[in-house]
């Protein structure tokens, strides 16, 4: 994959993307640094006229000031301590991505990815991209998380070996593979994503013909799976 040529780059408009940012949990660590804590803490003061809160989820983190914010966040959006903390992480890692969720034709495959309501778009004319219509956005391993369908996961290689062109047993669908040029990540097909969640698109032509010089070439398709 390669050099873009002159007037390859092609740009649709799509639908607005829903509300799929994480929810701002950001603020509520602010004005102390958490730090794990072995000795119990103390249940925190209960507002007059509202239910007592549970300590013993709540009280694995010293966060200070912050402490009663955060426990009666976690009770309002019925979160455990691994939910939230995934919540906080994912508000500063995945700044300015959405998460879009997509799959297979059969739903035996589903996934969810995080990335930009406008996606690049590759479209490769290597013999098997050109064959399967292997049009796809890069993103890093730790953007993407399959949900369901590890064991209805078939793989096919050629030449190298180094793509995985993974497919569904079942239906057939390739909705997302490992590209060759992007080991550490994932080549996702914004065709296999659901709705709502996609603004734009910008499509690119690779000269998947001449494979190794394309990818020599390209400033930027490397760095694409980078986090």
């Amino acid at each position: 994959m390669g050099k873009t040529k002159a007037g390859s780059a092609r740009k649709s408009r799509g639908r607005s993307p829903a509300a799929a940012t994480p929810a701002a949990a950001a603020h509520s660590l602010r004005g102390k640094e958490s730090r794990c804590v072995v000795k119990k803490s103390a249940a925190p003061r209960e507002r007059p006229g509202e239910p007592p809160l549970s300590p013993p989820e709540f009280c694995r983190f010293d966060l200070g000031a912050q402490r009663e914010r955060w426990v009666r966040f976690q009770q309002k959006q019925s979160l455990t301590c691994e939910e939230a903390a995934r919540l906080l992480l994912d508000t500063f890692e995945y700044r300015g991505l959405v998460k879009h969720t997509g799959g297979c034709h059969c739903g035996a495959i589903s996934f969810e990815v995080w990335a930009s309501t406008d996606l690049h778009i590759f479209d490769c004319n290597c013999s098997i991209c050109l064959k399967k219509q292997n049009r796809h956005f890069i993103v890093p391993a730790s953007h993407f998380k399959l949900l369901k369908g590890a064991d209805n996961i078939t793989t096919y290689t050629f030449n190298t070996h180094r793509a995985q062109h993974t497919f569904c047993k079942t239906c057939g669908v390739q909705s997302f593979y490992t590209p060759r040029s992007n080991p550490d990540g994932y080549g996702i097909a914004p065709h296999c994503l659901d709705e709502g969640t996609v603004r734009s698109t910008i499509m690119e032509e690779i000269n998947g013909k001449e494979w190794e010089k394309a990818v020599k070439e390209h400033k930027t398709i490397r760095s694409m799976s980078k986090p």
